[in-house]
């Protein structure tokens, strides 16, 4: 009798350890932190022919070059805070020449302070904005061993705000400003107590939630249509190890309780981010709004394929709303 249960029970302990390996795998592909001696590891995992097609270096190298090359030659001025769970956070704020308003840049999924915001960055201080390009928790010279599209990076915007806010001694309108996993992070902040002098937020291909993006990979990606059982294991590590839910990565609530305006843009052809997370985020919001839809940009790729309607529109905003 005994015998004939342990075979049965072997069977089944082997399918839930093998479960929970393809949840853990998951996990670490896409949350955990991945420096130094794991590049290697990652460009394994994660460069899927989606994230090199959608970068702004397939097709606008030279220009995403340029720009990233003269972020580095700006003289900076090191900022750093600490994270409401205690990690030192860090960040570069770069002066304008008579300045009208100051931008906070919150870069997307993996990202770096001078990656895909460094073309747009170039033109807002070359129009009267101080620039602060922040660095999200587990990114650059900032700590942390966790991405957690944005449940605490939300947190972490609002706090660079109330910097900015503390040392503004002139008053000038402050703007949140986010690409990708960056604009779901600025507008899940809109729906805590920002400080009075930001003035509107502008979200470039954000997402609404981690569930539903990681629903969109899995699909669009690997043409996995039903994932229950590894959202439930993602979820569950990402509770256990990295200290938030996926739920709290939700742009929802956010958008019902935001009362400053918004600025959308989105790609056309974005299959990275889909376009209908920005119409849902559109939808929600019931603050005043826009949503600039920009023909035949993929992800991030916006301010690359139409600057001239890019820069408008943001400059518009601006002027609009200080």
């Amino acid at each position: 009798m005994k015998k004939k249960l342990i075979k049965p029970f072997a069977i089944l302990l082997a399918v839930f350890l093998g479960l929970l390996e393809v949840g853990w795998r998951f996990f670490n592909m896409v949350v955990c932190c991945k420096r130094g001696e794991h590049k290697k590891e990652r460009k394994k995992w994660f460069e899927l022919s989606h994230i090199r097609e959608n970068h702004p270096r397939n097709g606008y190298a030279r220009v995403y070059n340029e720009s990233k090359a003269w972020c580095l030659e700006q003289k900076m001025q090191d900022c750093y805070i600490k994270s409401i769970d205690g990690l030192k956070l860090h960040a570069l704020y770069l002066p304008a020449e008579d300045a009208k308003r100051i931008v906070i840049l919150s870069h997307g999924y993996r990202g770096s302070r001078f990656g895909t915001l460094s073309f747009m960055a170039k033109y807002l201080h070359e129009h009267q904005c101080d620039v602060l390009f922040i660095e999200h928790r587990c990114c650059g010279d900032s700590e942390g061993k966790y991405i957690t599209f944005g449940a605490k990076e939300q947190w972490d915007v609002q706090q660079w705000a109330v910097y900015v806010s503390e040392r503004n001694k002139e008053k000038l309108p402050i703007y949140l400003y986010g690409q990708s996993m960056g604009a779901a992070a600025v507008l899940m902040a809109s729906g805590h107590t920002l400080p009075a002098e930001v003035k509107g937020l502008i979200a470039d291909c954000g997402f609404q939630s981690m569930e539903g993006q990681m629903r969109d990979m899995a699909a669009n990606w690997f043409h996995l249509h039903h994932i229950p059982l590894l959202l439930i294991e993602l979820d569950w590590f990402c509770s256990l190890l990295a200290g938030f839910h996926m739920k709290d990565a939700d742009t929802a609530e956010a958008m019902k309780k935001d009362t400053r305006p918004l600025l959308f843009f989105h790609g056309e052809k974005d299959t990275y981010v889909y376009p209908n997370n920005s119409f849902q985020n559109y939808m929600l919001c019931r603050a005043e709004k826009e949503l600039v839809i920009i023909p035949g940009a993929r992800h991030l790729c916006c301010a690359y394929v139409d600057p001239e309607l890019y820069q408008h529109k943001m400059m518009e905003f601006f002027e609009k709303y200080d």
